[in-house]
């Protein structure tokens, strides 16, 4: 670490301890214990997926290769990182911890899982073990909620050290954006655009923070398509790209969307929606309502649809009517930090509790007011999906649909931008934005 980050990682950790403190309190127990956690085998097989460590363990330490270590905190005592480093001949061996990070901590190594139960506290009951139930070795992780809903609660609040965790990641992310982009504005195909983005990313596959999606043409209109068609397309009309960057377990999440050359009308659709996106992260204000930020979205998009001739009624009735439900099915966008899709977006306080959803929108992922230190994403998008088109035409509501119009815009499948922002107490930091006029 540099000492600028070296000191902000210090910061972070006593944040950490401090809250921590309150979660123990709060649910009777002493000691906290989390469990990196093991490597998954796939069914019936002797191979394992790739390791992913623990959310709540990446959250105390930038050690996202320690599979079988385990965390432990008391309290008023130095956190102790007991560091499985096993011997083996089949596999690489994780290399002893180093950093500034380090001397925060009381290392111990040991060579088996076995071994962790030994530096572990003795009375169980009195611990909050937090991890996967089958994690060899150590204690059995009980997960109580008590504790688990207060730790999940103050995550949603970044610290300084995250956030530039996080920039990494944008700038990692960005940077990969833009080869994806050069591929297909050189022809290239899916499969060939995705290479162009690990190329640039400087990531392994297994190293994403989530699957990519690479679409051209209609393959747009699948919100989660990943299939990466290896033929090269004739004459492809669009690019969608929803891909991200991770850096020290932290991720981006970051979508744009490209008309190909001599398809304005779709490009002045992008351009709308460019529009919408960038006023809509305007609105990442402390104390701001997301599902409130959710609905605007759907008003704004009605008047793009109103806008572009793809509806003969007005934009609110378009929104009273639920049309705009058809062209943008999906939230508008999400907690983030060590998960692409973090913990507690729907949680009504440290003690748990749930906040509903707005009627007629189950697939948003975050209801809770925005506080400084939050980092959501900002993804609203238009699509032309068969099915949900289809549905829609077989209502009253569909007199109101200029379908030859969507007819034409069918074959560009549909249109997503998405930025990673963050609340603060005053205008919002948008990392995405940030991180494309970066150099490099």
């Amino acid at each position: 670490m540099t000492d600028p980050l070296a000191r902000l990682y210090a910061d972070h950790l006593a944040t950490l301890t401090a809250r921590a403190d309150l979660a123990l309190a709060a649910a009777g127990r002493e000691h906290l214990v989390i469990a990196a956690g093991m490597p998954a085998y796939y069914f019936l097989d002797d191979r394992p997926a790739h390791f992913v460590a623990s959310p709540h363990f990446l959250h105390w330490l930038p050690l996202t290769c320690a599979p079988g270590s385990w965390l432990r905190y008391t309290p008023g005592q130095r956190p102790q990182l007991i560091f499985l480093q096993p011997r083996d001949y089949w596999h690489v061996v994780p290399d002893a911890p180093s950093g500034a990070w380090v001397e925060h901590f009381d290392i111990v190594t040991i060579r088996t899982p076995e071994e962790a139960r030994a530096h572990l506290p003795d009375a169980a009951a009195h611990c909050a073990v937090i991890g996967p139930a089958d994690t060899p070795g150590g204690l059995p992780c009980d997960n109580p909620q008590a504790v688990l809903d207060r730790l999940h609660w103050e995550r949603a609040i970044k610290t300084p050290y995250e956030t530039l965790l996080m920039r990494v990641a944008s700038r990692i992310g960005a940077r990969a954006h833009r080869a994806a982009e050069a591929a297909f504005r050189a022809g290239a195909g899916e499969f060939e655009i995705h290479l162009a983005y690990l190329a640039a990313s400087g990531l392994s596959e297994a190293e994403l923070p989530y699957s990519n999606i690479i679409a051209l043409d209609h393959h747009g209109a699948v919100l989660h398509y990943t299939d990466f068609l290896r033929a090269r397309p004739v004459a492809p009309k669009s690019f969608l790209i929803d891909a991200g960057g991770q850096y020290a377990g932290y991720a981006s999440d970051i979508t744009r969307t490209h008309a190909a050359a001599g398809h304005d009308d779709f490009a002045a659709l992008i351009d709308s929606m460019e529009t919408v996106q960038q006023d809509l992260c305007a609105g990442v204000r402390a104390g701001h309502s997301y599902p409130e930020l959710h609905l605007e979205a759907h008003r704004r998009i009605a008047g793009v649809l109103a806008g572009h001739g793809l509806i003969r009624c007005s934009a609110e009735a378009a929104f009273d009517r639920g049309i705009t439900r058809t062209f943008f099915p999906h939230g508008l966008g999400h907690l983030l930090g060590l998960q692409v899709h973090d913990i507690g977006g729907h949680q009504a306080g440290p003690e748990g509790g749930t906040l509903s959803k707005p009627e007629g929108h189950p697939y948003l992922r975050l209801t809770r007011t925005l506080q400084p230190g939050m980092v959501v994403t900002i993804e609203p998008g238009l699509y032309f999906i068969g099915m949900l088109l289809d549905e829609l035409r077989a209502t009253p509501a569909g007199a109101d649909v200029d379908w030859a119009r969507v007819e034409a815009f069918m074959p560009y499948g549909g249109i997503r931008i998405e930025d990673d922002v963050q609340c603060t107490a005053g205008a919002p930091l948008n990392l995405t934005r940030e991180a494309f006029v970066a150099p490099g």
